[in-house]
């Protein structure tokens, strides 16, 4: 059998590099800072190699330290992996998705029922979350994020760029609409914006969509409905609130069963695409590989005009 490192100055090193301090790492592991510090100090013995620069209390990784880092991290999250499951009571599969609020109940869910026909008795743990999350602290097999830039140690695999377009209810249309399907003419309170909040700035507006179809209109959000997710500027625009900018994966079940219209054949693309993350030793495996290939599939044009 190949010599291992030291493992407990191996989790020393995970805890420490994480969290970027070695008192931190001691709280979390329940020793002296000076018991972290002397396990480090092993590791270092052991590899030959100085894996942090101290300056006082602060710690940073060496180039040393970051080329390890990753490894060290998948290793020992694969490891408590196999303990919980071993505590759940054998090797059974469960499959841990971590997904954003807009995405879990439009998106997700629909493609994990179709997951379940042809794995029926797997353990689902869907988790609704902001970026970031720690995927091997946390155990996540899959993390599906807005933008391929927050995990870049994992596996990525892009899976959708969506688009938006111009979604209501029929009867809200019959109501406040017009035979054109032309939407100049609409008062600006019909409007339902969506605000992705402090964190992104790339969600196309009311104006880019007019922009694109050759218009100059910019509703201003404070006269019409303002909501913070896509998946509910959806909902409102099912119920009859008013015409909403909608994802079209998120749209696409709702126009095909008639609950929403499409308005116009025009849509505006967001400003970055849809990825799945996961650990590399993870991606093969069956059910994971088949939720990707389930998200990633082309969720089919949205009716036009």
């Amino acid at each position: 059998m190949e010599k291992l490192p030291p493992l407990n100055a191996i989790r020393a090193f995970e805890v420490a590099a994480r969290a970027g301090s070695f008192t931190l790492a001691a709280t979390e592991l329940g020793v002296s800072s000076a018991a972290v510090s002397q396990q480090i100090r092993n590791l270092e013995d052991w590899f030959g190699k100085q894996l942090f620069v101290r300056n006082g209390n602060r710690i940073t990784l060496t180039d040393a330290g970051h080329a390890i880092y990753p490894q060290t991290a998948r290793a020992l999250g694969e490891i408590a992996a196999v303990g919980r499951r071993m505590l759940e009571g054998g090797l059974r599969t469960r499959l841990v998705v971590s997904v954003p609020f807009s995405l879990a109940e439009l998106w997700l869910a629909p493609r994990l029922a179709v997951l379940l026909d042809g794995f029926p008795h797997m353990a689902i743990d869907v988790r609704v979350e902001d970026d970031p999350v720690d995927v091997v602290r946390q155990n996540i097999d899959l993390r599906i994020s807005y933008g391929d830039y927050h995990y870049p140690p994992l596996r990525m695999v892009r899976l959708v760029h969506d688009d938006v377009l111009p979604v209501a209810s029929p009867d809200f249309w019959r109501r406040h609409g017009n035979e054109a399907f032309d939407l100049s003419g609409v008062h600006e309170s019909q409007f339902i914006h969506t605000n992705w909040g402090p964190n992104y700035a790339s969600h196309p507006t009311w104006a880019d969509w007019f922009g694109a179809a050759g218009g100059n209109r910019a509703p201003d959000p404070s006269h019409g409905r303002r909501v913070g997710l896509s998946s509910l500027a959806i909902g409102s625009a099912r119920l009859g609130l008013g015409i909403a900018l909608g994802q079209r994966v998120m749209a696409a079940a709702d126009i095909e069963a008639g609950r929403l219209i499409a308005l116009s054949s025009v849509s505006v693309r967001l400003g970055q695409p849809y990825c799945a993350f996961m650990l590399p030793a993870k991606a093969e495996r069956a059910d994971i590989a088949g939720l990707v290939a389930l998200l990633g599939a082309n969720p089919g044009k949205a009716q036009s005009d």
